[in-house]
């Protein structure tokens, strides 16, 4: 037994040299297991507790190196930071709307009619009391020529009427007739009166008539749209029916779009718009908001308002009915410290910084930036100033460039995190929906 372990230790010697030497570890024959399982029990026990008494400092000193706080220890690297930029920032809503015409009217008919010669046709400019339509005129004649000869039978008659009052008051102040024969006499012809001035009138309507029955432009404009054609039926019973749609001045246009209730108290009067269009995807064309009505509406369920939007459309590049996605500038700086949204996450100081203002509840994560400069933790008071989707404008004395927002540990997880918002997600801005998603940008 004795002439076995010496041969043992001799060949485990052997080859811890040689697996120092080469770096690859031996296998250990099942033989020399089973003899180290011979060893007595007290000596196998010191060999075990050495070796976890190895593992349990190894372990507690990674352990103490992560839980240690990280305000005690100065190695920049450990901290989680966003960096500061300095420039330029602008919040804005979003959204989208239809690009109409300023003033738009519906030429219709006041008279019904065959439809009997069209002189213009789409995209046809037009001027102030340009003959547009004529419709048959025989029927309307006709009832204009018998207005006409009721009006001279009225006209005769009263003249008729008259003559005898004038006669019967000459007779009645000789006393030959009787003071009711001139009453009468004065009745009848105050009625005739009457009954020409009705004739009158209806002759006065069949002329407007006949009139009407030439459709002229009432404004200076371009045809964008003729729904009737030659040899067409036009009825005007209750309602006028539409023959065009002439735009007043295609150079001047406007873009109704609606936004959502959470963006319309940025809204205001004048402020600038920019807005793009599908057929021209490369170009951005300008505008400024002229009205914010009143009036709301509901789509999808959430409150919009309508707000119109003045363009300039000199090149004519601009057609009505085009879709608009406009922006609308409500806020806008230049020249300021910013940082992006995920850099004010930080909830709690106190694992930053053992400062006793942070302790005492003076100095908080909602006024104070814990500032990553040259390796060290400076504490800056701070407010917000226009903040967007993505970034926040900073507003604080004694930033430099370089400076890093620290928003958490290396392996820090849970305290700094954002927590979940219960309940759905909020989408908008815009424009709103429907017409507009509203947005921020």
């Amino acid at each position: 037994m004795r002439m076995f372990k010496g041969k043992w230790k001799k060949i485990k010697g052997k080859r811890k040299e040689s697996a120092a030497r080469t770096g690859v570890a031996t296998i250990i024959p099942a033989a020399a297991v089973a003899s180290e399982k011979n060893l007595k029990p007290k000596k196998r026990f010191r060999i075990r507790f050495r070796w976890v008494l190895l593992a349990l400092l190894a372990a507690g000193s990674v352990g103490g190196y992560w839980m240690w706080p990280s305000k005690n220890r100065g190695d920049d690297t450990r901290w989680v930071s966003t960096a500061i930029t300095f420039g330029s920032i602008s919040q804005v809503v979003t959204a989208t709307g239809e690009i109409t015409p300023v003033n738009t009217i519906n030429v219709g008919s006041q008279v019904s009619g065959i439809i009997e010669r069209i002189f213009v046709d789409f995209n046809d400019v037009v001027e102030r009391d340009q003959i547009l339509l004529e419709l048959d005129k025989s029927t309307l004649q006709a009832s204009l020529d018998e207005a006409a000869a009721r009006l001279r039978r009225a006209e005769a008659q009263r003249n008729l009427a008259r003559s005898n009052f004038e006669r019967d008051r000459k007779l009645f102040d000789d006393g030959f007739i009787a003071r009711a024969e001139l009453d009468a006499s004065r009745t009848n012809w105050e009625s005739l009166v009457q009954d020409y001035n009705s004739a009158k009138s209806q002759h006065d309507r069949a002329a407007a008539n006949l009139g009407f029955a030439t459709i002229r432009s009432p404004v200076a404009g371009t045809i964008i749209s003729r729904k009737v054609d030659e040899g067409q039926t036009v009825s005007a019973s209750l309602q006028a029916p539409d023959l065009f749609i002439v735009a007043e001045d295609l150079s001047k246009m406007q873009i109704a779009t609606n936004i959502s209730e959470a963006d319309i108290g940025v809204i205001r009067q004048g402020q600038k718009v920019t807005f793009t269009v599908d057929a021209y995807p490369t170009k951005s064309f300008d505008g400024y908001v002229r009205q914010v009505r009143l009036s709301p509406s509901m789509t999808q369920n959430v409150v919009v308002y309508t707000v119109i939007i003045d363009v300039d459309n000199e090149s004519l590049e601009l057609m009505p009915g085009m879709t608009a996605f406009v922006t609308i500038t409500v806020a806008e700086k230049d020249d300021v410290w910013k940082a992006a949204n995920s850099a004010f996450l930080l909830r709690d100081l106190k694992r930053i910084s053992d400062d006793p203002r942070v302790e005492s509840g003076e100095m908080t994560a909602r006024n104070t930036l814990a500032i990553l400069r040259d390796g060290r933790v400076v504490l800056t008071p701070f407010r917000r100033g226009i903040i967007t989707s993505v970034e926040t404008e900073i507003i604080a004395d004694g930033l430099q460039t370089g400076d890093r927002i620290i928003t958490g540990r290396v392996g820090q997880a849970g305290a700094n995190a954002p927590r979940p918002q219960q309940g759905g997600m909020r989408i908008g801005g815009g424009g709103g929906p429907g017409g507009g998603n509203s947005g921020r940008r």
